[in-house]
Formats: structure tokens, sequence, C-alpha cells
């Protein structure tokens, strides 16, 4: 009797509640399972990432209302009175025009001769091997480096300029850097000369993904060369473009090193950007809150680009 009467008492938890056998099976396929696994494992990642990222852009933002614009700490709220000196400021409309010519010059170089070169590479050529290194060896350079090499090409003196009057051309002698019409023109080519690579490996990798089955069929149906690419390939190689078209136009948006290696802001803010007027306003004049304005206006424009390829992509996964 004493045995029966035991073994009719059912197991408790700490409050007297009973835990039947179903629940404790339940918890523990919960901790058996890949979902508490993926949230023990990612939890520290979105708490850092909350943290250090999305945290300081707030901060940032909470930057830009205030009224710190010297050495000394003033937290004083202005609301959207830096905003509307930054939108007021010419440089700041001067950036805005240097931003469209050298987004249009390096997205255009990058995206056009990327793609020529996958094609051609495509084609399975003898040493392919050595020449995608040798076209993405600039992408591991930095820009500073970068910026320092192109700056000695384009002194009026040397590089370019001195081939230009070898052939005969001793009248056409541009000041690249700091030129106001050339300025904006001669970084996008150095910096397209360093990112072309990368955009080259996106196009290369789609190009080896498209089958060639499709391209088969193409000839069969008289489709040339020429043909071929531009209705099967090209269309095929849209979400690559889209791709390249966002991150190059994120570069655009905050390049800082090569134009400061190569000229600065420029006589008249021929070459200024952005970021380095953020950077100059903020390090320099010590205004931080113009400072944050003008970062969080840049962080406004990347989010423009990179939004809508993120929702793009997402609709691809659930379809």
């Amino acid at each position: 009797m004493q045995a029966l009467a035991h073994k009719s008492i059912p197991a408790t938890g700490e409050r007297g509640v009973a835990a039947s056998p179903i629940t404790q099976k339940r918890r523990r396929s919960w901790l058996r399972s890949d979902m508490f696994i993926a949230v023990l494992v990612l939890t520290p990642s979105i708490i850092a990432v909350a943290l250090f990222i999305y945290g300081f852009i707030g901060w940032t933002f909470y930057m830009s209302t205030v009224k710190w614009n010297s050495q000394v700490p003033d937290f004083t709220f202005v609301g959207l009175a830096n905003w509307e000196r930054l939108f007021s400021d010419r440089r700041f409309h001067i950036d805005l025009r240097n931003l469209v010519y050298y987004a249009a010059g390096f997205m255009t170089q990058c995206i056009v001769f990327g793609f020529i070169i996958a094609a051609l590479l495509d084609q399975k050529i003898k040493g392919e091997a050595i020449y995608r290194t040798i076209i993405i060896f600039p992408f591991a350079v930095s820009g500073i480096v970068t910026g320092v090499a192109w700056r000695w090409l384009m002194q009026p003196s040397t590089g370019i300029n001195l081939l230009f009057a070898k052939i005969g051309l001793e009248n056409f002698q541009p000041t690249w850097n700091s030129h106001p019409q050339y300025g904006m023109w001669a970084v996008s080519i150095a910096a397209a000369w360093q990112f072309t690579g990368y955009v080259m490996a996106l196009y290369l990798a789609g190009l080896r993904g498209i089958p060639n089955e499709l391209r088969e069929a193409a000839a069969i149906d008289g489709a040339g060369t020429f043909a071929t690419y531009r209705h099967v390939i090209i269309p095929l190689l849209m979400p690559v473009t889209f791709t390249a078209i966002v991150l190059t136009g994120m570069n655009s948006i905050r390049v800082f090193d090569l134009v400061s290696a190569m000229s600065g802001s420029g006589p008249a803010f021929a070459t200024d950007t952005l970021a380095f007027y953020m950077f100059q306003s903020t390090f320099g004049a010590y205004r931080y809150s113009l400072g944050a304005a003008i970062g969080s206006f840049m962080i406004f424009l990347s989010a423009f680009l990179i939004v809508p390829y993120l929702m793009s992509m997402r609709g691809e996964v659930e379809r």
C-alpha cells in the first residue's frame, strides 16, 4: 500500500505545480532543438549589432538635433536647426554636385568595364587565372595607396600630362586633381581602377552560372553573339547589375580616403565630398552637431540604395 501511495504522488516543481512528463519532454526537446541553438548563438551578435551599430546611428541622429558646435559639450535641443544650416550651406550644395559627378563616372566605369572584362574572361582564354588576378589585385590595395599613386600620375608636370606633351598635346595640360571640371572625374577614374576588378568578379560569377543550354538554344534560333548577350545574357545578369549598382553607389557616398590622399577638398571645394566635409566639420572645426547632421544625411542616402535592394532580395527568397 505504501508503495502504491508513493507512486501516486505526482512530481512537483519548486512552486508545487505538477510537472507532467509531456511538459518535461517538450522542455528537453526545445533545449535540444535547432531553434534554441540558433537563439543561443545569435543573441550575443544581435545585442552587439543593436548596441554598436543601431545604437550609434541613433546617437548620431540625436547629436544632429542639439547645439554641440564647439569643444564644450552642449546638449541644448535645437530641433532641425543644424539641418536647416546644412541645407543652406553652399559647400553642401557643391558636395552634392560633386557626388553626382563622381557617382556617374565611377559607377559607369565599374559596371561597363567590369562587364566587358568579365565577358572576355568568360571565353576561357589562355592564362585566364593570371589575367583575373591582375585585374582584381587593385581591389586589395588600400584607398590611401591608390590615392597617392594616382596623385603622382595626375600631377601637372608628370604622369599623364607628360605623356600628352610627348605626343604633341602641349596645350592640353590640365591640373587634374584640382580642376573645377575635371577634379571629380579624375578621382572617379582612380576609384574605378581600384573597384572594377571586384565588379568584374561579380559579373564573371554570374556568367559562369548561366547554363550553356541557353546560349546553345539562342545560337540554334539564329542569334549572333551580340543578340545573345542583349536578349539572353544581360537580362539574366540584372540581379548582378543591381548588386553592382548598390555597392558602387554606397562607395560613392562614403568616399573619403581616396579624396584625402589625392587632393583633399581642392580649391573652391572642387573635389570635396560629404564624408570629407563631415570629417573637417567634426574633427577640424569641432562642429559636432553639424557633422552629425552630415553623417545622418549620408545614412539616409545609403538607406535609399540599400532598402530597395534588401526588399528585392527578400522577394526572391520568398519566391
